[in-house]
């Protein structure tokens, strides 16, 4: 009867492990199909529809730039509940109300009678990002636990790069379609593509192997899982803030000083844009290569490395003469910042497990939602503005910003378990 009991469950075990298999992509496509949107919303939507606001609503373009405010604002607020909530609701239900949310928000934004609507409508796709990100980057981790590097980068690459496919779409749909057209189809399709996606976003069956082994879920490296309380007094965790407050707000300055900076230098509107082009394309591009460089060598290594990189980066910028040098190290810049992106994740599993990982990467994204764009975009502006537009000033600060993330991550390790 034992050993009965016991060829039941290993071929119970097997068809559980071939069924996880099968499943995996499809889990990671719906996964990156559902993170896409908020994505080409958040880092795309704001700039193409820029002049259109400012001239249908008499504003100027420091309104538009608060959008980007009130993107990071909700992702302050909603990255750590969404992380509380996906261990009551499930990552499935959570990602479809991300994908309402940020289908809805952009239908009525299309009705916009003022800028007001337009930051409500920013808050909100904002919000609907948290709520599919935490979920994605937890349950692809999940499905593929000795390549998390790998998946949580594609994920994170899918959603950097989103923007730069939706760009040029979303400009000849607003010459062609007209504005309320155009964000009713395109609130339709994201809202399409969030529910359909959300069944697929499951864990794998894994209830056998912990209940065999008489251990709660753990993370895949040494020890248990850490819960928020416990991660909340390591050093480790605490280095990964400041790392995402400090790193996080020298990547973000470069979306709002890329082209400000090239057209002080001279260049014409078009060739400025270069200059934010080279960044967007590494910083998503970067995150498949880090995430997966990160499984080979390391992630505090991978992440030391690049954040030197951008730290350079940004002290040769005011330096160097011509645009293809500025683009060449905006690009760099950009590759630091897509490595925070796709690299933080999996080492935060590395530090303190999977049971908890949402709620506790929530609270790490804290610092980006609340301290990256003040630090960032904010500080760096007025900065320009009390210098007179000496870039030298806003780089020197920044880069300092990218070595000291270089020097905190370096010691941000999982010994601490």
């Amino acid at each position: 009867m034992k050993v009965d009991l016991t060829q039941k469950l290993y071929h119970h075990h097997n068809e559980a492990d071939m069924t996880n298999r099968l499943k995996g992509p499809v889990v990671l496509t719906a996964s990156c199909a559902a993170i896409f949107w908020p994505g080409a919303f958040i880092f795309s939507f704001p700039g193409v529809m820029g002049k259109y606001w400012q001239t249908i609503f008499d504003v100027g373009r420091g309104a538009i730039g608060q959008t980007l405010f009130f993107v990071l604002a909700a992702v302050g607020i909603f990255m750590f509940l969404t992380g509380r909530w996906q261990e009551k609701i499930g990552p499935a239900w959570l990602t479809a109300i991300g994908g309402v949310l940020c289908g809805t928000s952009t239908i009525i934004v299309g009705q916009a009678a003022s800028i007001n609507h337009v930051y409500l409508w920013a808050f909100l796709v904002g919000a609907s990002s948290s709520f599919i990100y935490i979920p994605a980057m937890t349950i692809v981790q999940q499905w593929y636990p000795h390549r998390r590097g790998l998946v949580s980068g594609l994920v994170s690459m899918v959603f950097g790069l989103s923007a730069a496919i939706m760009s040029p779409i979303f400009s000849q749909m607003l010459y062609y379609l007209g504005y309320a057209p155009m964000t009713l189809i395109l609130g339709l399709v994201a809202l399409v593509i969030g529910v359909v996606a959300a069944p697929f976003m499951r864990p794998p069956r894994t209830a056998l192997e912990s209940s065999l082994s008489g251990k709660p879920d753990s993370g895949p490296g040494p020890g248990m899982s850490l819960t928020v309380a416990q991660s909340l007094g390591t050093r480790t965790f605490w280095l990964l803030w400041f790392t995402w407050a400090l790193g996080g707000a020298a990547g973000i300055a470069m979306v709002t000083l890329s082209i400000s900076f090239g057209l002080a230098r001279g260049l014409a509107i078009k060739e400025a844009v270069l200059i934010l082009t080279a960044f967007n394309l590494t910083n998503g591009l970067s995150r498949l290569a880090s995430g997966h460089l990160s499984d080979l060598f390391g992630r505090n290594v991978t992440m030391t490395l690049a954040f030197l990189g951008a730290g350079c980066a940004y002290l040769l910028l005011p330096l160097v003469e011509g645009l293809v040098l500025w683009a060449v190290l905006a690009a760099i810049v950009g590759f630091a910042f897509g490595t925070l992106f796709a690299v933080s994740a999996p080492l935060a599993s590395d530090c303190f497990g999977m049971k908890h990982f949402g709620a506790i990467f929530g609270l790490v994204f804290t610092a980006y939602g609340f301290i990256a764009g003040a630090l960032g975009p904010w500080l760096s502006g007025h900065l320009l503005d009390a210098t007179h537009g000496d870039f030298s000033v806003v780089f020197i600060y920044l880069a300092i910003f990218y070595f000291t993330s270089a020097l905190l991550i370096r010691y941000a390790k999982p010994k601490e378990r």
